[in-house]
Protein backbone atom coordinates (compact mmCIF):
# COMPACT_ATOMS: atom_id res chain seq x y z
CA UNK A 1 0.00 0.00 0.00
CA UNK A 2 1.20 3.71 -0.63
CA UNK A 3 2.53 5.42 1.92
CA UNK A 4 0.02 7.64 3.59
CA UNK A 5 1.44 9.63 6.94
CA UNK A 6 5.21 10.37 7.91
CA UNK A 7 5.82 10.44 11.10
CA UNK A 8 9.10 12.89 12.18
CA UNK A 9 11.36 13.01 15.27
CA UNK A 10 11.88 17.28 15.87
CA UNK A 11 14.90 17.41 17.18
CA UNK A 12 18.02 16.72 15.71
CA UNK A 13 15.84 15.45 12.61
CA UNK A 14 14.24 18.76 11.11
CA UNK A 15 15.85 21.44 13.48
CA UNK A 16 19.56 21.98 14.23
CA UNK A 17 18.04 23.25 18.04
CA UNK A 18 21.22 21.97 20.06
CA UNK A 19 22.50 25.56 21.08
CA UNK A 20 18.99 26.66 22.20
CA UNK A 21 18.68 23.30 24.44
CA UNK A 22 22.29 23.59 25.77
CA UNK A 23 21.89 27.63 26.21
CA UNK A 24 18.69 26.55 28.54
CA UNK A 25 20.22 23.65 30.39
CA UNK A 26 23.33 25.66 31.34
CA UNK A 27 21.13 28.57 32.36
CA UNK A 28 19.27 26.42 34.59
CA UNK A 29 22.41 24.76 35.74
CA UNK A 30 24.00 28.08 37.10
CA UNK A 31 20.62 28.78 38.99
CA UNK A 32 21.84 25.82 41.03
CA UNK A 33 25.36 26.21 41.39
CA UNK A 34 26.30 23.61 38.81
CA UNK A 35 28.73 23.47 36.30
CA UNK A 36 27.88 24.34 32.92
CA UNK A 37 28.45 21.35 29.39
CA UNK A 38 29.50 21.93 26.41
CA UNK A 39 27.67 21.42 23.29
CA UNK A 40 28.61 18.08 22.88
CA UNK A 41 27.44 17.09 25.91
CA UNK A 42 24.29 18.68 25.90
CA UNK A 43 24.04 16.47 23.00
CA UNK A 44 24.57 13.31 23.95
CA UNK A 45 22.24 14.05 26.87
CA UNK A 46 18.84 14.92 24.47
CA UNK A 47 16.55 12.15 23.27
CA UNK A 48 14.59 11.32 25.91
CA UNK A 49 12.82 14.04 27.70
CA UNK A 50 13.54 17.07 29.63
CA UNK A 51 13.73 15.61 33.16
CA UNK A 52 15.80 12.54 31.75
CA UNK A 53 18.46 15.36 30.27
CA UNK A 54 18.23 17.94 33.19
CA UNK A 55 18.71 15.14 35.85
CA UNK A 56 21.88 13.59 33.78
CA UNK A 57 23.04 17.16 33.09
CA UNK A 58 22.94 17.68 36.99
CA UNK A 59 24.85 14.60 37.31
CA UNK A 60 21.83 13.12 39.44
CA UNK A 61 21.25 8.85 39.24
CA UNK A 62 19.45 8.30 42.02
CA UNK A 63 16.83 10.98 43.57
CA UNK A 64 16.29 11.70 47.10
CA UNK A 65 13.90 13.67 48.50
CA UNK A 66 16.40 16.72 48.55
CA UNK A 67 17.27 16.24 44.60
CA UNK A 68 13.06 15.67 43.70
CA UNK A 69 13.31 19.51 45.12
CA UNK A 70 16.72 19.95 42.66
CA UNK A 71 15.07 18.77 40.09
CA UNK A 72 11.17 20.63 40.11
CA UNK A 73 14.16 23.44 40.32
CA UNK A 74 16.29 22.77 37.20
CA UNK A 75 12.98 22.19 35.16
CA UNK A 76 11.64 25.76 36.14
CA UNK A 77 14.36 27.57 35.26
CA UNK A 78 15.04 25.42 32.06
CA UNK A 79 11.60 26.09 30.50
CA UNK A 80 11.19 29.64 31.41
CA UNK A 81 14.53 30.43 29.53
CA UNK A 82 14.01 27.71 26.75
CA UNK A 83 10.48 28.93 26.56
CA UNK A 84 11.56 32.85 25.66
CA UNK A 85 14.78 31.52 23.70
CA UNK A 86 13.47 28.40 21.89
CA UNK A 87 14.60 29.56 18.06
CA UNK A 88 17.34 32.21 18.74
CA UNK A 89 19.97 29.58 16.78
CA UNK A 90 17.50 27.10 15.98
CA UNK A 91 17.34 26.09 12.36
CA UNK A 92 15.64 23.98 10.35
CA UNK A 93 18.15 21.36 8.44
CA UNK A 94 19.26 21.84 4.64
CA UNK A 95 16.41 20.89 2.33
CA UNK A 96 13.87 20.00 5.27
CA UNK A 97 11.64 22.69 4.02
CA UNK A 98 12.40 21.97 0.50
CA UNK A 99 11.08 17.85 1.09
CA UNK A 100 8.10 19.39 3.25
CA UNK A 101 7.11 21.36 0.09
CA UNK A 102 7.37 18.12 -1.67
CA UNK A 103 5.30 15.96 0.65
CA UNK A 104 2.66 18.14 0.31
CA UNK A 105 0.13 15.29 -0.62
CA UNK A 106 1.04 13.27 1.91
CA UNK A 107 0.14 13.54 5.97
CA UNK A 108 2.66 14.28 8.26
CA UNK A 109 3.14 14.27 11.86
CA UNK A 110 5.67 15.08 14.79
CA UNK A 111 6.79 12.99 17.56
CA UNK A 112 9.14 14.36 19.54
CA UNK A 113 10.56 13.78 23.21
CA UNK A 114 10.02 16.97 24.42
CA UNK A 115 6.91 18.61 25.74
CA UNK A 116 3.92 19.12 22.92
CA UNK A 117 3.51 22.55 23.44
CA UNK A 118 7.09 23.25 22.95
CA UNK A 119 7.36 21.36 19.97
CA UNK A 120 4.49 23.59 18.62
CA UNK A 121 5.98 26.63 19.78
CA UNK A 122 9.57 25.84 18.33
CA UNK A 123 7.84 25.06 14.60
CA UNK A 124 5.93 27.81 15.02
CA UNK A 125 8.68 30.30 15.58
CA UNK A 126 10.69 28.44 12.57
CA UNK A 127 6.86 28.92 10.39
CA UNK A 128 6.71 25.22 10.19
CA UNK A 129 4.11 24.44 12.25
CA UNK A 130 1.27 24.66 9.07
CA UNK A 131 2.97 21.38 7.71
CA UNK A 132 1.61 18.99 10.24
CA UNK A 133 -1.49 17.20 10.27
CA UNK A 134 -0.47 16.47 14.14
CA UNK A 135 1.84 17.20 16.54
CA UNK A 136 2.83 14.80 19.62
CA UNK A 137 5.11 15.66 22.78
CA UNK A 138 6.26 13.28 25.38
CA UNK A 139 3.20 14.92 27.49
CA UNK A 140 0.36 14.05 24.77
CA UNK A 141 -0.09 10.16 25.44
CA UNK A 142 0.72 8.10 28.37
CA UNK A 143 3.94 6.90 27.15
CA UNK A 144 6.92 8.42 25.16
CA UNK A 145 8.92 7.44 22.37
CA UNK A 146 11.07 4.69 22.38
CA UNK A 147 7.23 3.43 23.57
CA UNK A 148 5.25 2.96 20.34
CA UNK A 149 2.17 4.46 21.54
CA UNK A 150 2.32 8.00 20.38
CA UNK A 151 2.92 6.46 16.92
CA UNK A 152 -0.15 4.28 17.01
CA UNK A 153 -2.07 6.98 18.51
CA UNK A 154 -1.22 8.98 15.32
CA UNK A 155 -2.13 6.60 13.28
CA UNK A 156 -5.05 6.37 14.48
CA UNK A 157 -5.86 10.15 14.86
CA UNK A 158 -4.83 9.96 11.20
CA UNK A 159 -6.51 7.08 9.60
CA UNK A 160 -3.31 4.93 8.12
CA UNK A 161 -1.91 1.89 8.73
CA UNK A 162 1.34 0.04 9.45
CA UNK A 163 2.07 -0.01 6.12
CA UNK A 164 1.08 3.18 4.92
CA UNK A 165 3.43 4.61 7.70
CA UNK A 166 6.77 5.97 8.42
CA UNK A 167 8.87 7.49 10.61
CA UNK A 168 11.71 9.40 10.55
CA UNK A 169 14.52 10.14 13.44
CA UNK A 170 18.14 10.30 14.24
CA UNK A 171 18.62 8.21 17.05
CA UNK A 172 17.51 4.71 18.19
CA UNK A 173 14.63 5.67 20.30
CA UNK A 174 12.80 6.55 17.22
CA UNK A 175 14.10 3.19 15.66
CA UNK A 176 12.98 1.16 18.57
CA UNK A 177 9.21 3.09 18.61
CA UNK A 178 8.83 2.52 14.94
CA UNK A 179 9.98 -1.03 14.84
CA UNK A 180 7.67 -1.78 17.84
CA UNK A 181 4.94 -0.29 15.73
CA UNK A 182 5.25 -2.40 13.08
CA UNK A 183 6.29 0.44 10.62
CA UNK A 184 9.07 1.56 8.51
CA UNK A 185 12.10 3.29 10.12
CA UNK A 186 14.22 5.95 8.16
CA UNK A 187 17.59 6.90 10.37
CA UNK A 188 18.83 10.23 9.57
CA UNK A 189 22.76 10.37 9.78
CA UNK A 190 23.52 13.77 10.41
CA UNK A 191 20.92 14.72 13.65
CA UNK A 192 22.80 13.85 17.36
CA UNK A 193 23.59 10.20 17.45
CA UNK A 194 26.61 8.10 15.13
CA UNK A 195 25.75 6.13 12.57
CA UNK A 196 26.68 3.03 14.76
CA UNK A 197 23.52 3.86 16.59
CA UNK A 198 21.08 3.50 13.70
CA UNK A 199 22.25 0.17 12.13
CA UNK A 200 18.44 -0.91 13.07
CA UNK A 201 16.90 1.15 10.84
CA UNK A 202 15.47 0.08 7.21
CA UNK A 203 17.20 3.36 5.97
CA UNK A 204 19.71 5.48 6.65
CA UNK A 205 19.90 8.76 4.35
CA UNK A 206 22.27 11.79 4.77
CA UNK A 207 20.07 14.66 3.89
CA UNK A 208 16.13 14.54 4.45
CA UNK A 209 15.57 15.18 1.14
CA UNK A 210 16.36 11.42 0.19
CA UNK A 211 13.16 9.87 1.17
CA UNK A 212 11.56 11.09 -1.97
CA UNK A 213 12.66 8.28 -3.72
CA UNK A 214 12.63 6.11 -0.37
CA UNK A 215 8.66 6.90 -0.65
CA UNK A 216 8.51 6.32 -4.15
CA UNK A 217 10.27 3.28 -4.21
CA UNK A 218 7.60 1.66 -1.24
CA UNK A 219 4.86 2.89 -3.14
Amino acid sequence: MAIELVIFDLDGTLVDSIADIAGAVNHALCKIGSNTLSLDEVRRLVGSGVEHLLLRAAGIDNIDDHDIVKKDILKSHFLSHYTEHIADKSRPYDNVIKTLDTLSGIKKAVASNKLESLSRRLLDKLSMLKYFDAVYGYDSCHERKPSPVPLIKLMEVLGTGISQTIIIGDSGTDIEAGRAAGIKTIAVSYGYRSVDSLKDADYIIDDLSEIIPIIKAIN
